[in-house]
């Protein structure tokens, strides 16, 4: 195919060299490729910018869906149930790991349904995995119903609240954890670790592992994280409810 200049569309000599100056408009070809490739670089950054932006977008709209409408009751019944959580968290954390007063709360026994339902659920895939499964039980349920209320109901709100006992439960699992070799803790059916050799999770997953000896600092770790978890819970609850109460005022200037 005979090459042509990109301008004026003059024929152009096959073995010309990119510094060659069309004959007929003056278009010198080096500086129109350079030209040329610049332009698809800053149109490749566009795209690359354009194509962040819109995941940034995607994310910040699940996690804080567009608010059209609002009632007043149920704004206000959900700020005095995230008061609730906001002083029932506080609690939870203010709670020593050592003394397992976790243990002795509402939600703990909760979490123990799932944590049970972990190790039948997980028997399939081998002892150390069923053994886990306890644990992995009691974390997956927060999560599954927090995505669930993200992904089904647009809820945010009800998500902060899963993603607070997902937090909570993470704090569930330290006293247990910091058992590992004391097997002081009764477990589920009666009796202590010392009681019933092999039945405390924490100490087979351990000694599986090598970590025995390291129990307190990995039941510290589980707890911090939870904490952790559950502030962050409690701040997008709280930016959730600020979003809302904007559109109640908005309604109420209306009216």
């Amino acid at each position: 195919m005979a090459l042509k200049c990109p301008k004026c569309g003059h024929p152009r000599s096959p073995n010309a060299s990119e510094q060659a100056v069309c004959s007929a408009c003056g278009l010198v070809f080096a500086k129109w490729v350079q030209r040329v490739l610049g332009q698809e670089r800053v149109r490749l950054d566009a795209e690359s910018d354009e194509g962040e932006e819109t995941h940034s977008w995607k994310l910040k709209a699940w996690l804080f869906p567009p608010v059209e409408r609002v009632e007043p009751t149920v704004f206000y019944g959900r700020c005095a149930l995230y008061l609730a959580f906001v002083v029932w968290g506080l609690y939870f954390i203010s709670l020593d790991l050592r003394t397992n007063e976790i243990g002795e709360s509402f939600m703990h026994r909760v979490n123990l349904v799932f944590h049970e339902a972990g190790h039948v659920i997980f028997m399939p895939f081998g002892h150390f995995i069923m053994v886990l499964g306890g644990t992995l039980g009691q974390l997956l349920m927060p999560m599954i119903v927090g995505a669930s209320l993200l992904y089904t109901n647009r809820d945010a709100f009800g998500a902060s609240l899963a993603l607070w006992w997902l937090g909570q439960s993470i704090m569930d699992i330290a006293p247990y954890i910091n058992d590992a070799r004391d097997l002081q803790l009764m477990l589920l059916g009666g009796g202590t670790g010392q009681d019933r050799p092999g039945a405390h999770d924490w100490e087979n997953l351990l000694l599986d592992l090598g970590l025995i000896e390291h129990e307190r600092t990995i039941a510290l770790a589980a707890d911090r994280l939870g904490e952790a978890v559950l502030l962050l819970a409690l701040a997008w609850g709280a930016l959730v409810l600020r979003a809302q109460y904007r559109v109640v005022k908005q309604r109420q200037a209306g009216d």
